[in-house]
């Protein structure tokens, strides 16, 4: 499916606004590491007690990791080989990029203190196979309100089929966030189990 000229328009347009959006999370955060197709954002956590179905609990104050997917590289993957094969690719990249993530946290002194990796998706299904992740909901009505109109935006300008994914499974697709600790993430991805041609980088 080739992508129209409108949408390509939106998505470099989108990009641009990504551009300016990373400059100001580096003013909230402590530091940036890119791993492949993710971006993870080293902040503390402010707000209510996480509690983890492990057992673990994310207290405020305590450090965590955002993940971001890179929408470049997701976009620039789905303009080349095809919406489908597109998202089986970047399935396979998050787990890779996964398993540097967790062998990382484990060796760099750096990243020692994060207590877990948080996500927010409308994808949560797909996204969470395999990987780990638990499911919380979000508790707040407005951060669920704002998350759910932005998400829906991204959804319909960066997926090839956003608009009629949005049309077939409009209601259904809720925002979740996705939660892994620390101690379940290296159960999940040992230190043995990394990618040594994965380029790590940090900001």
């Amino acid at each position: 499916m080739e992508t129209s000229y409108g949408k390509i328009v939106a998505q470099s347009l989108w990009m641009m606004w990504e551009n300016i959006f990373d400059v100001v999370t580096r003013f909230r955060s402590e530091s940036i590491w890119r791993f492949g197709v993710c971006k993870l954002v080293i902040r503390r956590h402010y707000g209510k007690r996480i509690r983890c179905y492990d057992g673990q609990q994310i207290e405020s104050g305590d450090w965590i990791g955002e993940l971001h997917l890179d929408n470049q590289q997701v976009i620039e993957l789905s303009r080349t080989v095809g919406p489908d094969r597109a998202g089986i690719m970047t399935a396979r990249m998050l787990r890779r990029d996964m398993k540097q993530i967790s062998y990382t946290m484990q060796t760099s002194p750096e990243l020692a203190k994060v207590k877990a990796l948080t996500g927010i998706t409308l994808l949560h299904r797909g996204i969470i196979h395999g990987l780990g992740f638990e499911q919380h909901p979000i508790k707040s009505r407005w951060a669920k309100g704002f998350m759910k109109v932005y998400l829906r935006f991204l959804l319909r300008i960066l997926h090839p089929e956003g608009k009629q994914r949005m049309k077939q499974a409009g209601e259904k697709l809720e925002p979740r966030m996705l939660i892994i600790s620390q101690e379940g993430l290296f159960e999940r991805f040992p230190e043995k189990d990394k990618d040594k041609n994965l380029r790590v980088i940090y900001t």
